[in-house]
């Protein structure tokens, strides 16, 4: 199997895009941490999966908005495994805030979970993984940034996560460390349940292969990403979009 005994975290994993990822990598035979802050959700998930899949996941409840909790994160796989060679940076928030009337509460979460929590996750990872002498980091960014159609700190904070990305990939490569940032489009999850109808139906109108993207169109790239099969690429923002928006 693709991933037989790799030791892979993956943010974000109670539901949608995290939770698909977590399915993909453990029936390759990975070992997953499924980290989230829901922990009914989360735990109700890796039960299931448990059953199901060839590899073992453990579920971690954790807000990636907090330092201390992303290391515990990390520790808790660490010492679950032995090793970490991959982390998968999904987890996300969003609101529908006008730009004037964003209240301030709002900016500061967004920012916090999307590029705070990114950045930690990151950092905290490339600890465990320099010691190895690689790794692979894999950042989850949003097509909004590219085409800031969407609220003005959600496209802040995804636009920020492929800066991270460009900037960390240069530090880290010295030590094995790839790291590479997928850029969704619009995607079945339950996220995009609260968009309203209108919305999405433009969405897909701008999409020129005709349908939202699915948490297994992610997956796979991520998939890819972290196996050796893209052992040369790094710093890299792969649109993952249907054509909606060019990098």
């Amino acid at each position: 199997m693709k991933h037989q005994d790799q030791v892979v975290l993956v943010t974000g994993a109670g539901q949608g895009m995290g939770q698909e990822i977590v399915r993909h990598f453990a029936d390759a035979g990975a070992k997953v941490g499924a980290v989230d802050i829901n922990k009914e959700a989360l735990t109700a998930s890796v039960d299931e999966l448990n059953g199901s899949v060839n590899g073992e996941v453990i579920a971690i409840t954790a807000n990636i908005a907090k330092s201390d909790s992303v290391r515990d994160a990390i520790a808790a796989v660490v010492e679950k495994f032995g090793r970490l060679d991959v982390i998968i940076n999904v987890a996300g928030v969003g609101s529908f805030d006008t730009f004037i009337d964003t209240p301030d509460e709002h900016w500061d979460k967004v920012i916090a979970v999307n590029l705070t929590g990114t950045f930690l996750c990151c950092r905290e990872a490339a600890k465990v993984m320099t010691k190895q002498g690689s790794g692979s980091i894999i950042n989850v960014s949003s097509t909004a940034a590219l085409t800031g159609e969407g609220p003005s700190h959600y496209c802040a904070s995804k636009a920020g996560v492929m800066g991270l990305t460009r900037s960390i990939s240069r530090e880290l490569a010295a030590s094995g460390i790839r790291v590479n940032t997928i850029i969704p489009g619009p995607t079945n999850t339950p996220m995009m349940a609260d968009v309203p109808d209108e919305w999405t139906q433009k969405m897909i109108a701008d999409i020129p292969l005709g349908r939202m993207g699915e948490s297994e169109d992610i997956a796979k790239v991520a998939s890819f990403l972290a196996c050796d099969d893209s052992g040369f690429i790094t710093g890299q923002n792969i649109a993952v979009n249907g054509g909606m928006a060019f990098i």
